[in-house]
Parts: C-alpha cells; structure tokens; sequence
C-alpha cells in the first residue's frame, strides 16, 4: 500500500489514466476548454505551493473528494470540483492525453452538450461512488483527499471502446490492440485493483466508478430512446384510430344527406 505525498500534508491520492495513441485530431472545442482549465488550474495550484504550500493544501482539502467532508461537512461540490484538481505534471498529463485521444472523437460524434454531460456524469459519478466506498472502509481513507480526472477519463474509455470497438489502441505505445478489448482488460485490472479496497495512493475505485456509470449512462440512453420510439409509435397509432374514425364519418351515408329544408 502506498500514499502519495508529493506536497506534503495532508496526503492525497492521485488517480490517472495511461496506454493507448491518438490519431492527430485536432481538439474538439470541449475537450480544448477542459484541456486549458485543467492545465491553468494545475499552474495555479503550482504557483501556491511555491509561494503559499498551507494556502495549496488547503485548497486541495476545500475542493478535492475527503469522503467525511463531503458528507458531514456538506462540502456538496467537491464531487466536481475534483475533476480539475491534479497532483503533478505527469498526472495532468497523462489525463489530459487521454482526454485528447479518446475525447476528441466523441465529442466530433455526440456533439458538444452530450459530450460535457457524459464527462461530468461519469466524473461526479466516479467521486460519489468514491466518497460511498471510503466511509464503509473507513480509517485514512474516508479523511484523504481525492484528486484528478480520471474518473471521467475511464468513462471516455469505456464509452470509445463501445462505440469504436475495432479501433487500434497502442497498448504502452507499442502493441495494437482493438479498442473493446483494450477496455476489457482495463476494466477487468481495475475491478481487481478496487476490490482491494481504497487504501493505496491509486483510486481505483473511482476509475471503476467511471466505467460503471458510463456504462448505466450508455445502456439508459439506449432504454430511453426505446421508450420515446413506443411513446411516438402509441402517439401515431392513436391519431391514425382517430383519422380512421374521421374517415368512416365522411363515408356514411347517412352523414352525407342533404340537410333538411323549411317549407314555407
């Protein structure tokens, strides 16, 4: 079990992403904004710990994931505020190459409202189910700040390799592999990994909880639009019934009598 301690105390664990290459897009304009947010913020946080490191950690404690402020502390925004909180260059960085690489052509498929929709879904998802997990757990856990984009990131795993699942993915840069079984060995690393509980410097927990909600948001969508399809199919029956009715009206006989006339 390890802890990362890279700004001294309080620890926190940080989470990030890895593997895989991307194909020279050019950043669709979500993926760029969260690209230059992460990458302003993370400078900041930088900046402060030179210059004020009590005032940094504070802020990694006031908007990081710390499961019992979260709760008791009604700190209610910490499962989003997060997302956009990263503890060194190579964690930024290998979240925000994969935001990039598996973003990027999402959001060019999606648009850029389902697109934010699902990062944040799967990104405050992954926190709660974090915060969730750490208070059973109990100990350091449920009091350790959490931070990073991961979370999402996972959910953008999981959603590329469903909808792309024949696409090469890098493995370490080096072996290609199609990209529904790329994601399956990850999911399945890192449901073994979670299963050991939260108490290492890796949330695994909160990468598994990116791919279980992003998978309940993939296979709702695809239940949602199911019952919109019934829903119209019901609407169009009923005006057809009605239609039909209208018709037999203007047919009958006894409708398209003369009215009667006064007789004077």
């Amino acid at each position: 079990m390890s802890s990362y301690r890279g700004w001294g105390r309080p620890s926190y664990r940080a989470y990030g992403g890895g593997g895989g290459w991307g194909w020279g897009y050019k950043p669709t304009p979500v993926v760029k904004q969260l690209l230059i947010l992460n990458a302003a913020l993370f400078l900041g946080l930088t900046l402060l710990m030179i210059f004020a490191p009590e005032v940094a950690r504070a802020v990694v404690v006031l908007f990081g994931v710390v499961p019992t402020d979260t709760v008791f502390g009604l700190r209610l925004w910490q499962p989003v505020t997060y997302l956009f909180l990263h503890a060194g260059f190579w964690h930024l960085f290998w979240n925000m190459f994969a935001l990039w690489m598996f973003g990027t052509p999402i959001e060019r498929d999606w648009g850029s409202r389902r697109f934010l929709r699902y990062y944040l879904l799967t990104g405050v998802g992954a926190g709660l189910l974090n915060v969730v997990v750490c208070l059973i757990w109990g100990g350091a856990a449920a009091t350790t700040p959490t931070i990073g984009a991961s979370g999402a990131i996972y959910g953008l795993l999981l959603a590329f390799g469903v909808l792309y699942p024949d696409r090469p993915i890098f493995l370490w840069f080096i072996l290609p592999v199609p990209a529904r079984i790329f994601v399956a060995i990850f999911g399945v690393l890192t449901l073994l990994s979670a299963m050991q509980g939260p108490g290492t410097g890796v949330s695994h927990i909160s990468h598994l909880g990116g791919m279980v909600f992003g998978l309940v948001y993939l296979r709702g969508g695809w239940l949602l639009f199911r019952g919109r399809r019934r829903y119209a199919e019901w609407k169009l029956g009923q005006a057809r019934r009605k239609f039909e009715v209208y018709m037999k009206e203007q047919d009958d006989p006894e409708e398209r009598r003369e009215p009667p006339r006064w007789i004077n």
